[in-house]
């Protein structure tokens, strides 16, 4: 079977359209799209049946096939999960990945195929679903393979879009009349390949997802090294429970600032002006064995001990952010209650000494990045390194990859014009990606599209299509263990097909307690949460003071950072 007209699509099963013949037939025909030459020999298509979403139990097929760039001697893999015919709601979403990674292998499709879209991923061209970008980012010292970084920074999140919207109108036969919705949805640095997308291709898009978006690519990787720098000058390498201990002491004593004592600190603005870190010394911290994870966390022995000063003074200069040697500043940093998963230490089993842990991603940065060595290499220590070094290797990535990878172009008028919706969230407690990075790329968007209207009013005009919430409580791109009574928001891609398609919109987000199953509003940006009337009811509030503690001058530099 390689054909089947649009009724009998609908009333096919999962197995009679499961196979690579019929897929074959339902590729984009070679020439259709400029550049791009599909392999049909590499086809493969595989039903699974049954397939638990955690909402309902769907049949899918698994589909996967090859690509390669005219003139180019090269191949890019896609994989896509097709909803079966009955199934299937006229959507197409795209997945981003994670840390060097273009994809999230398979666990992101589940949550685009259990709403009825095609839900697809793509390898980068990068060698193999398993390979990250990092492994082919240079041809040879000094030479920087360009094709890897267009197809990482935006090139191949766009092609597997173009790809899998026509693939799906001719597998589900869907005529020309018949519209399509077109989504994106991920996080982290999935969250930045959304935003490539939504500033260099806003008419193939209805609606995207995007969180906590690693989105100034070169100040992110450099961001990561600022916590073991700050040990380093300091010549302090606390144990990791003494850090995690500050944090813990912290959520306490800004828990009841948001209005209600439950766990939670939601104003993480008001923490910033209320709370004390020195009120920390001298207290006691005690933590089991942890084991290790790879390439993030050494392994690490019992800890008891009690917050030193010198572990306050490490955790005040780390969210201080980073500073050059004139006391400018770099960047942002975390919010109070992140926790300090930047500046784990390494435990010396023969000196019973804590001592340097650098995160490997951003170690091998700057000599993969910057220093555009071809190995292994990573740096090894900060010898000879100062603030100033900090700042020049920002500027040396920020120029080098502006093009490709940072993605922060403030004006999305051809995304608004086209009718697109984007929903931007950030857990307000995340480690990895500072949040304020994300306040101020709202910030700048607003201020690049509204320049004339006043805050209201551009506010206003801006929420038409694009909505940012700050989500309390919440980690990198989940819940937070430390804060279980935080709502996080389960719904968020069924939110933004309603505001698409349905013109509802999201004027707070419905949060679930990972600790109770209790429903709380989340309150969208600029509006920030506190309870009233005894802790019983949440009031969205405009507060400028604490708005302004969201608001950095990166005067390191002279270039605009948007």
């Amino acid at each position: 079977m390689v054909a089947l007209a649009g009724a009998a699509v609908q009333a096919a099963t999962i197995t009679d359209v499961c196979t690579a013949d019929y897929v074959v037939a339902s590729l984009p025909a070679n020439g259709s799209i400029l550049g791009l030459t599909i392999d049909p020999s590499s086809v493969t298509a595989a039903p699974i049946l049954n397939y638990s979403t955690g909402i309902s139990f769907i049949d899918i097929c698994d589909v996967n096939f090859a690509y390669s760039h005219d003139g180019r001697d090269d191949q890019v893999l896609l994989n896509y999960w097709m909803p079966a015919p009955a199934d299937f709601h006229n959507r197409y979403s795209s997945t981003g990945g994670e840390g060097w990674n273009i994809t999230s292998l398979n666990s992101s499709l589940p949550g685009g195929v259990e709403y009825g879209a095609v839900t697809g991923t793509t390898d980068g061209g990068f060698g193999g679903f398993n390979v990250t970008s990092n492994e082919a980012w240079l041809l040879a010292n000094g030479n920087v393979n360009w094709e890897t970084i267009y197809m990482f920074g935006y090139q191949g999140i766009y092609e597997l879009g173009v790809l899998g919207k026509q693939l799906t109108r001719n597998f589900y036969n869907m005529s020309d009349e018949t519209r399509l919705y077109s989504y994106y949805q991920g996080c982290s640095e999935g969250g930045r390949e959304g935003w490539s997308q939504a500033q260099r291709y806003g008419d193939e898009l209805d609606g995207v997802l995007v969180g906590a978006p690693g989105m100034r690519f070169s100040f992110q990787q450099i961001q990561h090294l600022w916590s073991p720098f700050a040990e380093y000058e300091l010549g302090y390498y606390p144990p990791y429970c003494e850090l995690e201990q500050i944090v813990n002491l912290t959520q306490a004593g800004c828990d009841g600032l948001d209005g209600k004592v439950d766990g939670v600190v939601a104003r993480t603005d008001l923490c910033k002006l209320h709370f004390n870190l020195s009120t920390t010394i001298g207290q006691p911290y005690s933590c089991a064995a942890a084991a290790e994870i790879p390439n993030f966390m050494p392994a690490l022995p019992a800890q008891n001990g009690t917050i030193t000063a010198e572990g306050v003074a490490v955790a005040e200069k780390i969210l201080n952010g980073a500073r050059d040697d004139q006391g400018r500043r770099i960047y942002m940093s975390y919010q109070p209650t992140a926790p300090f998963q930047d500046a784990v230490t390494a435990y010396n089993e023969t000196t019973g000494e804590y001592g340097p842990f650098l995160v490997l991603q951003s170690a091998q940065w700057v000599e993969l990045g910057l220093n555009l060595l071809l190995n292994d290499s990573a740096l090894a220590n900060f010898d000879g390194v100062t603030g100033n070094t900090f700042r020049n290797w920002i500027a040396t990535g920020w120029q080098r990859y502006q093009d490709s990878l940072e993605t922060t172009w403030p004006d999305l008028t051809p995304f608004q014009e086209s009718g697109a919706k984007v929903l931007h969230y950030h857990g307000e407690s995340d480690p990895q990606v500072p949040p304020a990075s994300s306040v101020r790329y709202y910030e700048s968007v607003r201020s690049i599209m509204h320049p004339s209207k006043s805050y209201n009013d551009s506010v206003d005009a801006l929420n038409d299509f694009y909505r940012f919430f700050l989500i309390p409580g919440a980690a990198h791109c989940g819940a937070n263990p430390l804060q279980p009574n935080a709502p996080y928001p389960q719904m968020l891609f069924p939110t933004l097909i309603d505001w698409v398609e349905n013109g509802i919109e999201p004027h707070t987000l419905n949060g679930t307690v990972t600790s109770t199953g209790e429903q709380q509003q989340i309150c969208p940006w600029p509006l920030r949460p506190f309870w009233i009337n005894n802790g019983s009811t949440l009031d969205c509030q405009y507060d400028q003071k604490s708005l302004d503690t969201w608001k950095y001058d990166l005067d390191a530099f002279r270039m605009p950072i948007f």
